[in-house]
């Protein structure tokens, strides 16, 4: 399995997350990848570290679908493709109605169908023709217009491309188009709700599983014994809580969705409605041990081990790893041991 982590960009930590990512390339760290939620944007903060590294690679972690045109994200990605050397990934994501509707002020309708046209756009820019496209959602050039085809100025270049997906159509997708998965919420004993869908889209493309590339996230924290699993536990339910009922709007959330297809429909639906209701608490505490253990990588150095090993039996290609810790060194320490123990699954 490779390694991977993900960061968010802020003005207010910014130095101590540059010098994150450079220390995490040092201890051999694959791939860094750059959220955008709703706080800074993710191009600004690769474009940076492209400058201050030299062979970690960089992706999008993601670029959510409807905040820029099609070819303004090929027009992102080529450049970071060619200010990296080639070390850039573009990772795509629809978000969600919340983010797009509530912040943005733009309709989240139909994102299956505008991702499959997004990336359509954006293969079409990389290959340096000219770009004419026609579809549900995006017409290039205009029709009617003084618009004519155009190519963009800037080198031809390949930049593989990543779908974060969660439901089930959108996996499919991901299956067929991508070349790789952004994938969360992953238990692995229950990997075949999501593997089902992302097999049947690679089967419609020809595809096999070894064409796309599983990255998958949890959050590591390797404690020295199992009487400090209780506390770690807690702060991680109330994360927990607020994704399942805090994450999306009303009606829409994703979170809520997967882990209710694999195996917690009962719990979640519980968590979203005290969650919804205001009892934020009530919500926390209906979060399983079970819960949260199943989807991350928190315990003592064995515990973790095995669960890294069950996580590449299940078909994980890349682990991203969500350090915690309180400090710098805290969180490079937990990287660092989850770095050493995939390179020791490797070489088993």
């Amino acid at each position: 399995m490779r390694t991977a982590t993900t960061i968010e960009g802020s003005a207010a930590n910014w130095r101590e997350t540059t010098d994150f990512v450079v220390e995490a390339e040092r201890l051999g760290l694959d791939i860094c990848w750059v959220a955008e939620a709703w706080g800074s944007d993710a191009p600004s903060p690769l474009g940076f570290l492209v400058a201050r590294t030299e062979r970690i690679l960089l992706g999008s972690g993601v670029i959510q679908l409807g905040t820029r045109s099609p070819v303004t994200i090929a027009q992102t990605a080529m450049t970071l493709a060619h200010l990296s050397g080639g070390r850039f990934l573009l990772g795509l994501g629809a978000s969600g109605p919340q983010v797009i509707e509530g912040l943005h002020g733009l309709p989240f309708a139909a994102p299956l169908s505008r991702m499959r046209e997004t990336v359509q756009i954006v293969r079409s820019a990389f290959t340096g023709e000219k770009i004419a496209f026609k579809g549900r959602h995006f017409t290039i050039p205009l029709p009617d217009g003084e618009g004519r085809p155009m190519r963009l100025s800037v080198e031809p270049v390949e930049v593989p491309v990543y779908l974060a997906t969660l439901s089930p159509k959108m996996l499919e997708l991901t299956g067929e188009i991508a070349d790789g998965w952004l994938g969360t919420s992953f238990v692995p004993e229950g990997a075949e709700a999501y593997f089902t869908h992302l097999d049947a889209g690679l089967t419609r493309s020809g595809r096999t599983r070894g064409d796309l590339d599983v990255c998958q996230g949890a959050e590591i924290n390797i404690v020295a014994d199992e009487d400090r699993l209780a506390d770690v536990l807690g702060s991680r339910k109330k994360e927990l809580a607020f994704s399942l009922g805090g994450m999306g709007s009303g009606s829409t959330n994703f979170y809520n969705n997967a882990y209710s297809r694999q195996g917690w429909a009962d719990v979640a639906a519980q968590v979203r409605e005290r969650w919804q209701s205001g009892d934020r608490e009530g919500a926390t505490a209906l979060v399983t041990d079970d819960m949260v253990l199943a989807t991350t990588l928190i315990g003592t150095e064995e515990m973790v081990r095995a669960r890294l090993k069950v996580w590449q039996e299940a078909g994980v290609d890349t682990v991203r790893l969500y350090p915690a810790g309180d400090t710098l060194q805290a969180r490079l320490d937990n990287l660092g041991r989850g770095i050493d123990l995939v390179r020791a699954l490797g070489d088993r």
